[in-house]
């Protein structure tokens, strides 16, 4: 088998949140065809176990602790060289020279970088580089900018002026870039003009036999309560942001409509402005929990409120592949390949997200409509096998790229 170096900017197991759900079924994909060399940063202590759960894929793993207030520091010198921050968060020395030792000695001759950051080590001597850079992330980071206080402000706005030259720059730079979903895709190419008919999308799945409506799952909910729930990693700030915004403006008049209302917030590593929205009554902080699905499938709705965002919520295909009613901002329904009002609710404002939520809570029932759309548009195996003409020696870019889900 050829080499494939595989680089991500964090270790790509255990799949339970949005970007490490994404490379981890990459790189088992990609297992089947290449001998993957993997060279990922560990920014999670608990997340050194799990570099045995990821031999069975590889020929060999470089695995490099980043220790995050650490980074951060060392992302500073951006500001001194003229570089997007993100880029000396993730520099590392070590991992550049193992990368251009299995280049240099012929043991890897593809590279796969999973995130824009990872771009900066993968060796230009390689016969394919494919970038899967996701999101645009330089986008958020200017949706970031004018919900901050100046010096912040300035910080973030020029985090997406600079980021957005880099993505632009490794664009056209690598043979293919791909993103999760058309609408990101169409955003670079505005972005980076020449490199239009390098940038295309391979969409998310999810496994729709885990997460099943058809399982006996205990309900967590105490009785009597109709749970509305929200799932994600609780120290992401636009999931912190969607869940205050929802528990301080929101659920006030939905709980005055029906008292049995109950918010639970089910993510790992909650912030302390997210444990604090336990003390509003009716909201719940569950933190991490072993299984998610049980607070989905006994939930009588699901709710989105995310205001920043991009690329495509995998907590929204999780609880419609639960067969749950969702109820998502447009932003948190950005990419999805699913119809408003039928698969799931859009709710436009404060309002009429209330609005929406209490008739899902008085209807109490499910929706077989959504689970049928992640079967059809959501396949694992199906979508990322649109990667695999990629790494071919010289494919015409642009017709591949158009075979990509649409």
């Amino acid at each position: 088998m050829e080499g494939l170096l595989f680089l991500a900017h964090r270790i790509p197991f255990p799949p339970n949140k949005g970007d490490k759900i994404r490379s981890f079924h990459l790189l088992r994909h990609l297992s089947k065809r290449y001998a993957i060399h993997l060279g990922a940063f560990v920014d999670d202590p608990e997340d050194w176990q799990y570099g045995e759960a990821l031999k069975p894929y590889c020929a060999s793993i470089k695995l490099l602790p980043l220790h995050p207030r650490r980074a951060r520091l060392a992302s500073l010198t951006g500001l001194l060289t003229g570089d997007a921050l993100t880029l000396p968060y993730y520099r590392s020395r070590e991992l550049g020279r193992w990368a251009a030792g299995l280049a240099a000695d012929g043991t890897v001759t593809r590279g796969l970088a999973f995130s824009s950051a990872m771009t900066q080590f993968m060796p230009a001597s390689l016969a394919r580089r494919v970038l899967d850079m996701v999101d645009v992330d330089s986008d958020k980071w200017t949706q970031y900018a004018p919900t901050q206080r100046w010096p912040m402000s300035w910080v973030y706005a020029r985090e997406g002026r600079k980021l957005a030259e880099w993505e632009a720059r490794v664009a056209a730079e690598f043979d293919a870039t791909l993103l999760v979903s058309q609408d990101e895709a169409a955003l670079l190419q505005r972005r980076a003009p020449a490199a239009r008919h390098k940038i295309g999308a391979f969409e998310n799945g999810v496994d729709a036999e885990y997460f099943s409506p058809a399982r006996d799952y205990p309900n967590p909910y105490p009785p009597a309560v109709q749970g509305v729930v929200f799932t994600g990693a609780m120290d992401y700030w636009p999931n912190v942001d969607a869940v205050s915004w929802f528990a301080e403006r929101i659920f006030p008049a939905l709980r005055a409509a029906v008292p049995a209302a109950q918010f639970t917030i089910v993510g790992s590593r909650p912030t302390d402005a997210v444990l604090a929205l336990a003390r509003q009554p009716g909201v719940v902080v569950a933190g991490s929990v072993p299984d998610v699905r049980p607070w989905l499938a006994h939930a009588a709705c699901a709710v989105a409120p995310l205001r920043i965002a991009r690329g495509v919520q995998n907590k929204v295909l999780e609880a419609m592949a639960m067969a749950r009613p969702v109820v998502a901002t447009p932003q948190a329904a950005e990419g999805i390949r699913a119809v408003a009002g039928r698969d799931f609710q859009l709710a436009q404002d404060e309002a009429g997200f209330a609005r929406s939520v209490i008739a899902q809570l008085q209807t109490r029932g499910s929706n077989a409509a959504a689970r049928d759309c992640i079967l059809t548009h959501y396949d694992w195996t199906r979508n990322v096998s649109a990667v695999d003409v990629l790494f071919e020696t010289a494919p015409a870019v642009a017709p591949v790229l158009e075979t990509c889900p649409a």
